[in-house]
């Protein structure tokens, strides 16, 4: 997946790996006024706003170990997110497409497992436990999260080609007539090929 590209990428450039989600949580956690206001949306249920989004990602990337550059992981993920990004900035000089066939992508989610008590994960074709359906070291049993259900995948997949697919295209687009590169790139295989892959080029 996107987050074990991430981690070799930054690992080979020396790099720290930003993912929106981590960096709430840290907010959050170090209790910045940011990270107080997305606490209280969060409590709330309401959905952390573009513009919550956009405030706690330029307050990261103006720390000391971004000086040399940053990998994004899922963000943006919208053309709103984009631009809110170029009206702050903050630039982008590589775009990377992981391509993977939906079906891939449901047998991938839908056979993953947890251990709730530990977050530890498994998957039942690529990484089972020596038990089925249960975990290596406590022996509790193992869930299926209600997101990695097939019907979940196929949802999140339509929402994704609905608000995700056209980011793609705002890229690549800008990729012709800017000073940006975009790199799509197969995402089957093991996940050295594909690091492989992406390194290749």
């Amino acid at each position: 997946g996107k987050g074990t590209q991430a981690e070799v990428l930054c690992q080979e450039f020396n790099i720290p790996h930003i993912s929106t989600g981590n960096m709430l949580r840290e907010a959050i956690t170090a209790g910045t006024e940011l990270g107080k206001k997305a606490k209280s949306l969060m409590d709330e249920g309401i959905l952390v706003s573009d513009e919550v989004i956009v405030d706690v990602v330029v307050e990261r990337i103006t720390q000391k170990d971004c000086e040399s550059g940053f990998l994004f992981d899922g963000y943006p993920r919208t053309i709103p997110q984009a631009k809110a990004l170029d009206n702050n900035s903050i630039e982008i000089n590589l775009v990377i497409e992981i391509d993977v066939p939906d079906e891939v992508i449901i047998n991938r989610m839908s056979g993953r497992r947890v251990h709730v008590g530990s977050g530890r994960n498994y998957h039942v074709q690529f990484n089972p436990p020596k038990e089925d359906d249960k975990d290596d070291l406590t022996g509790e049993a193992l869930i299926q999260r209600e997101d990695d259900k097939p019907e979940t995948v196929r949802d999140r997949l339509e929402v994704y080609r609905s608000q995700t697919l056209p980011l793609i295209n705002f890229y690549f687009e800008r990729a012709q007539k800017e000073d940006l590169d975009y790199l799509k790139t197969s995402g089957v295989g093991s996940p050295a090929e594909v690091s492989q892959l992406i390194l290749d080029k």
